[in-house]
């Protein structure tokens, strides 16, 4: 069996810096994908630069907390803060999600909204993830993963990363993404055999990265990172490195290290 790698960009439409870092990373590095937010400030921008890279895999990164709903607020309220914007209390939202029908009748009116939007830019749509990997609540899973096959879709993060492989990773989640794995093969939805960037969100420098690739076993891997030029914009995270992980992205022994892969986007890679 082959190593095949997916390196991919969350946060596509965030803000222009994140924007750029994409392209770039695309263009001087080893960036092979990225996952749009659709109801960002910067989508459209983001689209632009999705249109100039057709070589850049793009899929859809489903946006349910802490961020900007597809839907006028005023018809999904439970989904929302005052402000308009997505609640960010995610066990409290989680916990509505399982009890309230009015409510999971509103989320699947906004993912199914979020994936209007997407088909409505004209890119094709590589794979589906979700911003802080919500989809790993049971009813989003549900909803999203039935929306992403009647879409077309066949390819989707199971957020799994190996504690074998990144010291700390966590073990709790091995149950939640093992039933998340035969919910996706029940909706004809693929997945990578592992991801790495949890245990690293926001802090996935070039020396963790240029380690960590030798150490890949066969078959498909996801590499996620956040990469912005800088940080500060509207949406950023607090305490992530993002210049620092576009230069993961561009570093030469980290581009060395990825020509002993193939690599693409996960349609790509998944069906090799």
């Amino acid at each position: 069996m082959t190593c095949r790698l997916i390196l991919n960009a969350d946060d596509l439409g965030l803000a222009s810096e994140v924007n750029a870092a994409i392209e770039q990373a695309h263009r001087e590095g080893v960036l092979t994908a990225a996952s749009l937010m659709v109801g960002e400030p910067a989508a459209a921008e983001g689209v632009d630069i999705a249109r100039r890279n057709p070589r850049l895999a793009v899929g859809l990164h489903l946006t349910l907390t802490d961020g900007t709903p597809t839907l006028p607020p005023k018809r999904i309220p439970a989904l929302v803060q005052p402000n308009g914007r997505f609640r960010d209390d995610m066990a409290g939202l989680g916990l509505i999600l399982a009890t309230s029908r009015a409510a999971r009748a509103q989320l699947r009116a906004e993912i199914a909204a979020q994936f209007a939007a997407f088909r409505a830019t004209g890119l094709a749509c590589d794979h589906l993830n979700a911003h802080k990997h919500y989809h790993l609540h049971p009813v989003i899973a549900a909803i999203a993963f039935a929306e992403a096959a009647r879409h077309g879709i066949r390819a989707v993060r199971i957020p799994w990363e190996p504690p074998a492989l990144v010291p700390g990773a966590g073990r709790a989640l091995w149950p939640l993404t093992a039933w998340l794995r035969r919910l996706a093969v029940c909706h004809g939805l693929r997945a990578p055999d592992r991801v790495i960037g949890l245990a690293w969100s926001g802090a996935f420098t070039a020396d963790r990265l240029a380690e960590v690739l030798p150490r890949v076993p066969a078959g498909v891997t996801e590499i996620y990172l956040h990469p912005a030029t800088a940080g500060g914009f509207p949406g950023a995270a607090p305490g992530y490195r993002y210049a620092e992980e576009l230069a993961a992205l561009l570093d030469p022994r980290v581009r060395a290290a990825c020509a002993a892969f193939a690599t693409g986007g996960y349609t790509r890679m998944l069906a090799a």
